[in-house]
């Protein structure tokens, strides 16, 4: 049996929580859903880390952020250079198995090397096809990157979204014609900010339609200053649903756009007869704020509204269509190796995740995590300097802010996380049994965070002030 074709859709600041497939009822994703009934959805996907760079070089190397080194955005940072390319990268390892591969869309993992030399033939970049913004000299301030009541002002056919999903095609064609199988990754910037659908898709949400979010009552009390400071450090202190269901219909809006780009590809890949062998992996890098908790974008917070990710899986005649998987999955970290063995290729040994192969072949993964984690690093040029390490289990969070009060929710009777009950007495066996899981956790992965006696006083003394 020849060697699969795998193919990728990546996306940016996508909520697990604005999908159709996912139990949104407002937005509309009828192609995403359509891929979910005929493939394996993960219920418990979860970022390594809710940052655009990190998350991918992450993703390219099977490796934590704080064990492959490169913390937060290079773009804000002079000395913050890309990931390097190395031979045991997947896509490296790809192509010297004979893999064609292409990449189109964005990078995001180094500033002066593209995909071409990390493994891929082929690079679209996203530049190709430039954000068509309204005209405005107030470019690159928050107001525009906010950017309520703004439009794509051209047409469907020449948007970013639908000129990438042409290209795909098109490349993909090229890829038919040979022997060899393919790796296309094609990785849609939206639905990041700032959102500007094509007039089309924006007229298909109303704001007065859009419900708030369960967390937008939030106040912030027996919370981390920095929550609340964020408000003002973007200006939204006074936003009401008023003003955020405005922009959330546009984050709905470039959601279906894309939805829609994708359903062009796939329906090639149905017509042309690539599917029956064919990997379809659809993820995203982490979520966003959205107007949950009254925030924006993501940064300094854990909540799930931006590390918890879609992950949907098609892989015809070895996945059950329609099946769930609701074991906890570090995306970036166990998709490496998975893509590995799914081209019948070793697995390095410097790759952190589980693979998820035995899920998608209906066989017990003896390896299933029974928590999941996940991280951030302030690099104190966008709003601060603030670290942070997430222990999920089913019922609890636990959530250790370096330099603040920790968080603790319960999962099962506060899914909005509205209650910080880090300082419940009555909580704190939990809480220390939880310190000492996230410790053991981080000390596995080869946080240096562990290193030395500090973190040891904190989390297995518990001599933090409360």
């Amino acid at each position: 049996m020849s060697l699969p074709n795998i193919f990728i859709i990546n996306v940016d600041q996508q909520r697990y929580d604005s999908l159709g497939f996912t139990g949104n009822r407002i937005v509309k994703t009828p192609n995403l859903d359509q891929l979910a009934g005929k493939g394996m959805s993960f219920t418990n996907a979860f970022t390594p880390i809710p940052l655009c760079c990190p998350a991918r070089q992450s993703f390219l190397c099977g490796q934590t952020a704080e064990t492959h080194g490169f913390l937060w955005n290079y773009q804000h940072d002079s000395w913050m250079s890309g990931l390097p390319p190395a031979p045991d990268h997947w896509p490296m390892k790809l192509k010297a198995a004979g893999y064609n591969t292409a990449y189109l869309g964005k990078w995001h993992v180094h500033p002066d090397q593209d995909p071409c030399a990390y493994g891929y033939d082929y690079y679209v970049p996203e530049e190709k096809y430039p954000l068509r913004r309204p005209q405005s000299d107030i470019w690159g301030s928050i107001e525009m990157i906010r950017g309520i009541g703004m439009y794509d002002e051209g047409d469907l056919e020449t948007s970013y979204t639908h000129g990438l999903a042409r290209d795909t095609i098109e490349q993909i064609q090229k890829f038919c014609g040979e022997k060899a199988p393919w790796h296309v990754r094609l990785d849609f910037m939206n639905p990041h900010l700032p959102c500007f659908p094509v007039k089309q898709f924006a007229a298909m949400y109303r704001p007065e339609d859009i419900p708030a979010w369960g967390s937008f009552s939030d106040e912030f009390n027996n919370k981390p200053f920095i929550q609340k400071q964020l408000l003002y450090s973007w200006g939204i202190e006074d936003w009401g649903w008023d003003m955020w269901s405005r922009f959330v219909a546009q984050y709905y809006a470039v959601i279906s756009q894309y939805d829609d780009a994708l359903g062009r590809v796939l329906a090639y890949l149905e017509k042309s007869g690539q599917l029956k062998n064919t990997i379809i992996i659809y993820t995203a890098d982490h979520g966003d704020m959205c107007g949950s908790h009254r925030m924006i974008d993501k940064h300094f917070v854990l909540y799930e509204d931006i590390v918890h990710v879609p992950l949907v899986i098609r892989w015809d005649g070895v996945v059950k269509p329609g099946s769930l998987c609701r074991d906890f999955i570090s995306n970036y970290l166990d998709l490496p190796p998975a893509i590995c063995q799914m081209a019948e290729l070793d697995i390095p040994e410097k790759y952190q995740g589980i693979s998820l192969l035995p899920q998608l072949q209906g066989r017990k993964n003896t390896s299933v995590r029974d928590a999941i984690t996940s991280t951030y690093n302030g690099n104190g040029k966008q709003f601060g300097l603030f670290t942070q390490r997430m222990i999920r289990e089913h019922k609890y969070k636990f959530i250790w802010n370096c330099t603040d009060l920790d968080e603790l929710y319960d999962l099962e009777t506060d899914p909005h996380e509205l209650q910080n009950l880090v300082q419940k007495k009555s909580l704190s066996n939990e809480i220390g049994r939880l310190q000492k899981k996230l410790y053991e956790e981080l000390h596995k992965l080869g946080d240096p965070i562990v290193n030395g006696p500090w973190a040891k006083k904190v989390l297995l003394e518990g001599r933090k002030v409360t």
